[in-house]
């Protein structure tokens, strides 16, 4: 049986030490960012965040609502568990319960208050510089439907007031949860 966890949750939220756990755990990660930014690179195209939600956007006008999850798949690594980071529809979801045969959607919330100190605190290329930025960001992060997806996961972490280490351990305990969620019973 192959499974997929989905990580889930706004820009800064902590999608990225879920997954940081997942892998110390064994189990094989792919970020849909990455997948948008490689196809980014493809094209000869910049990697900062207006452009990385254009192209997103695009690729999904191009080839339907579940275009990067398809994207994904096509890199996934053959494993009977994987993490995928980033979902940001119910489309993508969708498309990925007709994938595997088990699906587990994980959605990482941190408050916009946490998430803007640690966005512009990691300085990456496509992190918003101003609140205004960061709103926007966060605008656009919601048109596609990661609202609803946070919704309707079947996990809620919270990632607020913790020290790095404490969320990677608690992520750690949950997933374990998950596994056990995901193995089937002998009886």
């Amino acid at each position: 049986m192959r499974c997929a966890i989905l990580v889930a949750g706004m820009p800064g939220s902590g999608k990225s030490l879920f997954t940081e756990a997942a892998r110390e755990l064994g189990i094989p990660v792919i970020s849909m960012g990455d997948i948008v930014r490689l196809e980014a690179t493809k094209r000869g195209l910049r990697t900062d965040a207006e452009t990385m939600s254009y192209l997103a956007r695009k690729l999904r006008e191009e080839k339907g609502p579940s275009a990067v999850a398809e994207l994904v798949l096509e890199h996934a690594p053959q494993a009977p568990v994987i993490t995928i980071e980033g979902v940001r529809s119910r489309d993508e979801v969708a498309f990925f319960k007709k994938s595997f045969e088990k699906v587990i959607v994980v959605a990482i919330h941190s408050s916009p208050r946490t998430r803007f100190v640690r966005l512009t605190s990691r300085r990456r290329e496509d992190d918003p510089k101003t609140w205004e930025e960061f709103v926007k960001r966060d605008e656009r992060e919601l048109s596609m439907g990661l609202g609803e997806v946070i919704a309707l996961a079947d996990y809620m972490i919270v990632n607020e007031e913790e020290c790095r280490e404490a969320f990677l351990r608690s992520c750690k305990v949950q997933l374990a949860k998950m596994l056990e969620d995901i193995r089937p019973s002998n009886g």
